[in-house]
């Protein structure tokens, strides 16, 4: 029986997300691995708690102890789970940071320790130096979430900041055997920007982005020394289990499996996401009517001074409506790689060429919403 068009993209969603489980991936990848030692689990991100279990659902009793931040903990694990924030740091997040650092200095020196990193790494967990305040942190992750810089750029500055990005947590776990296993969440699958590289050293040739205001400068005037460091007792082994890329593939996969045409398309989706929003909303007016078109990538949005609700994928989502109001039979659904779009809850929004009549009904005009980052609340 042919599902209707919502059903078929939600459903789409759901099997990307499941290709990129934190629970199966990391599973999958340990099957394969041996471990001569007691292990010592250390996981933070959005899905934290989906490794964990992964790695418990392999290793058993062979993990020893495990050290656990989160967004939002839910599972019962039998190991503390830390609450950190997102998508600005907090007091838990530097609470974190601290517990952190006394777990890694009361491991044996020759334990064997698995990292698990996933989205949200950068802002779960965090240490400071002296003479910069959480107040500082706070705001320049307030200044980097309204400058539209990409993701890239944005850790390269928390980088510099922190005691435990730019590879510092490596140098903490030296001369211990590390396997690190990651979900990418950002293009390219650079793991220097993936929760800011704890295990990444920030490189000789590593600067910083243009247009910094006065007030970041200064703070880098206490930002920890950077100097190429002797790495020759590290001994670190990093993998991505997870990508942008396998979540296009599996959903393309199951459309076809269903007796749908599925592309999934090469080309990251980068820069404004309101732009963006409008570029693919022209391409599915202009593509084939009954062809499922999957992008994948990371957008930006520039804030205004108070934001409304409602995270990148829900404001790429609103301009695409805005482009197919009036067009029957087109659908766009735009929606975080890890079930979460932005501060909130939801996961991102669907949109149709009736959205922003149906909309404006209650929640004044698109274009309004839109220029406010408010396209949550809009789009409820």
């Amino acid at each position: 029986m042919k599902l209707p068009p919502r059903d078929l993209l939600l459903n789409g969603y759901m099997a990307a997300l499941v290709a990129v489980d934190g629970r199966v991936v990391v599973a999958r990848r340990l099957r394969g691995e041996r471990f001569a030692k007691p292990v010592y689990v250390i996981a933070i991100g959005k899905a934290a708690e989906a490794m964990t279990l992964g790695a418990r659902e392999v290793l058993g009793s062979k993990i020893a102890d495990a050290f656990i931040v989160t967004r939002n903990p839910s599972t019962s694990l039998p190991w503390p789970v830390h609450a950190g924030g997102h998508p600005l740091p907090d007091e838990r997040s530097l609470q974190a940071g601290h517990a952190l650092v006394a777990f890694i200095e009361n491991l044996p020196v020759d334990a064997a320790v698995l990292v698990l990193l996933s989205g949200g790494a950068s802002a779960l967990v965090e240490l400071l130096p002296d003479r910069i305040a959480l107040d500082d942190l706070r705001r320049v992750n307030e200044w980097r979430l309204a400058s539209g810089l990409d993701i890239a750029a944005m850790n390269a500055v928390r980088r510099h900041l922190s005691l435990l990005k730019g590879g510092r947590m490596a140098a903490l776990l030296a001369p211990r055997e590390v396997l690190g296993l990651v979900i990418s969440d950002v293009p390219g699958d650079d793991l220097r920007w993936i929760g800011s590289g704890p295990l990444s050293p920030i490189g000789s040739d590593e600067g910083l982005p243009a247009g910094l205001p006065a007030f970041i400068h200064e703070l880098l005037k206490y930002a920890p020394a950077h100097e190429q460091r002797d790495a020759s007792n590290w001994n670190i082994r990093m993998e991505i289990v997870a990508r942008n890329e396998d979540a296009r593939r599996a959903a393309a996969e199951w459309a076809e499996s269903h007796g749908i045409r599925a592309v999934a398309e090469p080309a990251l989706i980068t820069g404004d996401a309101a732009a963006a929003g409008q570029r693919l909303a022209r391409a599915l007016l202009e593509s084939p009517r009954g062809v499922m078109h999957v992008w994948g990538g990371e957008t930006t949005v520039r804030l205004p001074a108070r934001p409304g609700r409602g995270g990148r994928a829900q404001h790429l989502a609103l301009s695409a409506a805005l482009t197919l109001a009036g067009h029957d039979g087109v659908y766009l659904l735009a929606a975080g790689s890890d079930g979460s779009d932005g501060p909130g809850e939801d996961a991102g929004a669907l949109v149709d060429g009736a959205t922003v009549a149906r909309g404006e009904l209650h929640a004044g005009r698109a274009e309004e919403a839109l220029a406010r980052a408010d396209a949550g609340v809009f789009l409820e």
